[in-house]
């Protein structure tokens, strides 16, 4: 511990990232990565020489076409959207812009790990509010004294969703508050609650081109809210990185959501791999929660401990994510790749369980 750090520091539980191993002929099933690679119209960006030339020059500082292209894609006002380096970046905008209340800030006991983070790192009271028995979320726990509401649908590490009508019916018992949605795995089966901007002005809306668009590795997410929200996030923003987006990513992701037919078709695949391994791991004997993001999370059959599992996965090159926390660590979250990838897991499974 060094004697240079602050308080803070000193005394922050740091977030640790999922697991990067760089190493060949890995099957990579632990960090909710698309197993498909970006819109074509992607690669047609990073050839733009063009583009390359202006990167001398500071990007928009608003990043004006991304907000349009995701306006227009949401059925909402550009002044309804601010985008960031990655949905984390833009929580922790919002965290900054929102959360600092006197009263504690009020999210789900296994949720999302960066937010009890965010709340050490920018002094926030936290309060966790514990999922039912089968690991749902139950939006009505919510309807307490808080300094803002935040959780993630479909969470994680379940994958479990919530309906719309769950989250007006909390909008509407929680009007002087932000109610954060976190819908990073929204688009792959999930309602999404941009649809309620229009009726609930402290309704803040977090999504990423992260997952559903192939672009975990640029870095690109926003947040939909009303004008008043957006402002307030605008003013944290430009206080802390006034030029988040970079002309490469910027282009990228707008190739990328307008590209609605390729979008959908990867999401179609996902879902369906989901499905076919659902229904194989379920043979095999394991419990699964039902699943509306990229990922399941699946507990092995009775006598066979997770974290023994996830290390007989590991040395066969296959890697998928193990929680050693209460209430979750018989589980292992497993994200869906390929078909082909998804095959190669059910083989070692099924030779591993005999």
């Amino acid at each position: 511990m060094s004697q240079f750090w602050s308080e803070v520091v000193r005394n922050l539980d740091p977030y640790v990232p999922g697991e990067q191993p760089q190493v060949d002929g890995l099957i990579k099933l632990n960090t909710n990565e698309s197993p498909y690679p970006p819109s074509p119209r992607v690669q047609a960006v990073l050839q733009d020489e063009q583009l390359v030339e202006r990167l001398r020059l500071y990007p928009d500082p608003n990043s004006q076409r991304l907000k349009a292209a995701i306006a227009k894609h949401h059925g909402v006002d550009a002044a309804q959207v601010l985008v960031g380096n990655g949905s984390d970046e833009v929580l922790a905008l919002a965290f900054m812009a929102f959360f600092q209340q006197p009263n504690p800030l009020l999210f789900p006991d296994i949720s999302y790990s960066f937010y009890p983070v965010y709340c050490q790192l920018f002094g926030i009271t936290a309060q966790r509010v514990a999922l039912q028995d089968d690991l749902s979320l139950n939006l009505q726990d919510f309807v307490q004294p808080n300094g803002g509401v935040i959780f993630p649908n479909p969470n994680a590490p379940t994958g479990r969703t919530v309906p719309l009508a769950d989250i007006e019916a909390l909008l509407q018992a929680n009007t002087d508050t932000v109610v954060l949605v976190d819908e990073a795995y929204v688009d792959f089966g999930a309602q999404s609650a941009v649809a309620l901007v229009s009726r609930h002005p402290n309704l803040l809306v977090c999504q990423t081109l992260s997952k559903s668009r192939s672009l975990a590795g640029l870095r690109v997410g926003f947040a939909i809210g009303s004008p008043e929200l957006i402002e307030g996030l605008d003013r944290v923003k430009n206080s802390f990185n006034s030029y988040p987006m970079d002309r490469i990513a910027e282009a990228a992701a707008v190739a990328a959501i307008e590209d609605e037919t390729y979008f959908a078709e990867c999401c179609q695949k996902i879902m369906a791999t989901r499905a076919h391994t659902t229904t194989e791991l379920e043979k095999l004997g394991f419990s699964v929660l039902p699943s509306s993001a990229n990922f399941v999370f699946a507990k092995p059959p009775v006598g066979v401990e997770a974290a023994t599992l996830a290390q007989t996965l590991r040395e066969h090159k296959i890697i998928v994510r193990y929680f050693n926390k209460p209430r979750i660590s018989e589980y292992l979250r497993i994200t869906i790749g390929t078909d082909e990838e998804m095959d190669q897991l059910l083989a070692v499974l099924h030779k591993s369980l005999g």
